[in-house]
């Protein structure tokens, strides 16, 4: 069979899953656009927008690093439902509960000593009184986001994934609405500005862990897969292999996310305009993003379930599939990006000077569009053979070796202010793009053969 041929066979199951999945990432996006958009039409816009910006850049770090512990689920589930294993894939998803358990307040306890490190990082007084409760309101939500991502991952893996992108929209209406009555006082509340916000937010990562578990529940009942006869006991070898597939993906994105977030608090001692314009900046390439996030995912689970079923030639189909699909949705993104960018920052705010600051943001990220979709999918169709450790030390020694030193450097030696970070990252996301696409190619070679040892 053709290589175009393949292409054509796997379009149709790869969009059909990724699809929800796409839509799904778009949701969980948009809760922190929401949330930059209401709290920007707040007298004090520019210092609302900064705050939110430096708390949600800092709390998703932890965020990540959770879910990243918890993503062996993608390889272990896909990998035992492609099989015909439904028990396996319950029996995994219960000890997810139980990982979630131990770590969530390993995550949660750092967040109230971020003030300190905001004053360290020279953040201006108005900002970090705005921030330092909408960070503390995040928090509490993060005990149910971790258990959010173990259920998600788990219907994922089993081809249920409708009702993860329907959670995530209706979530969206609860934080829209929440953020209306908490931020603004609306309907008898208090206004409570930026830290209404962060309760609206949390109250909606609630409403997803319910909403997914209560739907997991009634889908056993339902249809008797037996999900309430799988045994509860802690299966430490089972959580074991979920740490050794889930650490390395935890260090992954804690470098990726946590590089934004020193960029974030780089910015801050720029000024409120300069940290504004890049929260703006940064909701938009992370809303593109989110498309190739998606078929990231689809790519792990259709990998994994064609491994999990001795389909090797079927597991390179649909990772390759996937990761020029990416490539064509990114490529449009940045050609979007050129020529929307005083439209996209108008949207947020009518700040002249953000609104400048932003569009010239928007030049670098145009620039890395294209190579953020490859290595995006490229990370999850490696996930799916089970390989999380060369997505990690990619981003790890690109991000904090080259990307970063170079964007201080432009930043502040060559004073090219914001705009110099923005490049440093660029340049990390372009290299990164490259060599994993060089590595799933190798990949691609042992998946074609008959025999494939570890695989």
């Amino acid at each position: 069979m053709s290589r175009l041929s393949e292409f054509r066979s796997e379009l149709r199951p790869t969009l059909r899953l990724a699809l929800p999945l796409v839509l799904a990432e778009l949701g969980w996006m948009s809760m922190h656009i929401v949330d930059t958009i209401m709290v920007g039409r707040l007298p004090n816009s520019a210092e609302s927008i900064a705050a939110v910006s430096i708390s949600a850049s800092l709390f998703v770090v932890f965020a990540f690093c959770g879910e990243g512990l918890l993503i062996g689920l993608d390889t272990l589930v896909s990998q035992a439902f492609g099989a015909g294993r439904r028990e396996d894939c319950y029996r995994s998803f219960v000890n997810g509960i139980y990982l979630s358990i131990a770590v969530a307040p390993l995550l949660t306890l750092p967040v109230w000593f971020f003030p300190r490190f905001y004053q360290r990082m020279g953040v201006e007084p108005r900002v970090i009184a705005l921030a330092a409760p909408y960070m503390r309101t995040l928090a509490i939500g993060m005990f149910p986001l971790l258990l959010y991502f173990a259920v998600r991952r788990t219907l994922q893996g089993m081809d249920m994934v409708r009702p993860i992108a329907f959670a995530l929209v209706s979530a969206n209406i609860v934080n829209v609405i929440g953020n209306w009555i908490l931020v603004y006082g609306n309907l008898g509340a208090p206004a409570l500005g930026v830290t209404g916000s962060g309760i609206a937010t949390a109250i909606s990562r609630t409403y997803l862990a319910v909403f997914l578990i209560g739907y997991l529940l009634w889908y056993d009942h339902r249809h008797h897969t037996e999900l309430r006869n799988t045994p509860v006991d802690i299966d430490l070898k089972r959580i074991r292999h979920l740490l050794a597939l889930g650490i390395p993906a935890a260090c992954q994105f804690t470098a990726e996310v946590g590089v934004f977030a020193l960029t974030a608090s780089l910015i801050a001692r720029l000024g409120p305009i300069s940290q504004a314009a890049h929260q703006i900046a940064l909701n938009t390439v992370s809303l593109t993003y989110m498309v190739p996030l998606g078929l990231s995912s689809a790519a792990a689970v259709r990998v994994g379930q064609a491994l999990g079923r001795k389909d090797r030639p079927g597991a390179a189909s649909a990772g390759s599939t996937a990761i020029w699909l990416g490539a064509l949705f990114m490529s449009c993104m940045s050609v979007a990006l050129l020529i929307f960018r005083r439209q996209i920052a108008l949207f947020y705010t009518h700040d002249m000077a953000v609104i400048q600051t932003t569009a010239t943001l928007f030049l670098a990220g145009a620039a890395f569009q294209l190579f953020d979709g490859i290595q995006a999918v490229a990370t999850g169709a490696l996930r799916g053979t089970g390989d999380t450790r060369t997505p990690m030390l990619c981003h790890f020694i690109t991000y904090w070796f080259i990307g970063l030193p170079f964007g201080i450097y432009l930043c502040f030696r060559r004073h090219w202010g914001a705009l110099g970070l923005w490049v440093g990252l660029s340049l990390s996301l372009i290299i990164i793009g490259i060599l994993l696409l060089t590595f799933w190619r190798r990949k691609l070679r042992l998946l074609s053969t008959v025999s494939v040892p570890g695989l």
